[in-house]
């Protein structure tokens, strides 16, 4: 048997899941969804994701299926029932069914789709040794700060980036750095600043972002919000994305240029070790 997935309010093996053909998620991508780390059992930054989830859901005019308290028990019987210890849990919603139509009807009621995907998310190779990034045109809708299930241009510029050797990418428009393609990129200059671009259309709000934000206000570390050019993301002292799925991820290789020495420097380790901690992982 297969996972346990859920899905319109059953919980089933995911042989057995079924989404209807006139679906809007799968017919125009209308739809959102949420990505929480799970690690030791337990999910990591959820009210965060479940707060974006919320705000995404507003933005698109889209109902919530259930109350936010019976999400995160979804998740929590998802989470259970597959037995995950480290991975993470996935929900998307729809706008509904009905026969295909740009205009939609108000009255549609949401689908909601979860599951788990075993990962290991700690102590890895590439956070162990750092990440490299390629650079491209950001091809994206204008509302990137919606966490959508669009993500042909993400996909797209991440196979392109795989087949000229990187491990990622990051997106640029205007001459400025935007986000990476399912991460925020950050820097850390030669005086010990976090550099993140500020919260707006352009980007999707990290919630591993806002996190580790907490933790450097705690630490009294110091960052600035404001967009950054790929070159001086190249001459940065330090560089890193975080993600859901990949936390705090060092990036030693942009566009092709080293970043510092080309290792993990000691800012962006100290902001691995919070991090972990917080979250409760053992050194």
């Amino acid at each position: 048997m297969g996972r346990i997935v859920y899905i319109h309010g059953e919980f089933t093996t995911e042989e057995e899941a079924r989404i209807g053909l006139f679906d809007r998620g799968f017919l125009f991508g209308d739809a959102v969804y949420e990505v929480t780390a799970v690690i030791d059992g337990r999910m990591i930054d959820n009210d965060l994701h479940l707060a974006r989830l919320q705000r995404s859901l507003k933005e698109l005019a889209i109902p919530l299926p259930l109350s936010m308290e019976e999400i995160a028990a979804v998740q929590a019987e998802l989470i259970a029932r597959n037995d995950l210890r480290d991975g993470t849990v996935y929900l998307h919603v729809s706008r509904g069914e009905a026969d295909r139509d740009f205009f939609y009807s108000e009255t549609l009621a949401p689908r909601l789709v979860g599951f788990t995907q075993a990962k290991t998310l700690t102590g890895t190779k590439a956070q162990q040794n750092g990440i490299s990034v390629d650079l491209a045109d950001d091809p994206r809708w204008q509302r990137r700060d919606i966490k959508t299930a669009m993500l042909l241009g993400q996909v797209m510029a991440k196979q392109a980036a795989r087949s000229r050797g990187f491990d990622d990418v990051w997106l640029v428009e205007a001459g400025l750095v935007t986000e990476g393609a399912s991460a925020t990129a950050h820097l850390i200059t030669a005086d010990g600043r976090i550099l993140t671009r500020a919260a707006s259309r352009a980007t999707l709000p990290g919630c591993t972002q806002r996190a580790l934000a907490r933790l450097c206000e705690t630490e009294g570390l110091r960052i600035e919000e404001r967009a950054f050019t790929p070159e001086e993301a190249q001459g940065a002292a330090e560089a890193f994305q975080t993600s859901a799925s990949s936390l705090v991820m060092p990036v030693v290789k942009i566009g092709g240029r080293t970043v510092g020495d080309g290792k993990p420097g000691p800012m962006t380790r100290r902001l691995q070790a919070l991090y972990l901690e917080a979250a409760g992982v053992p050194s």
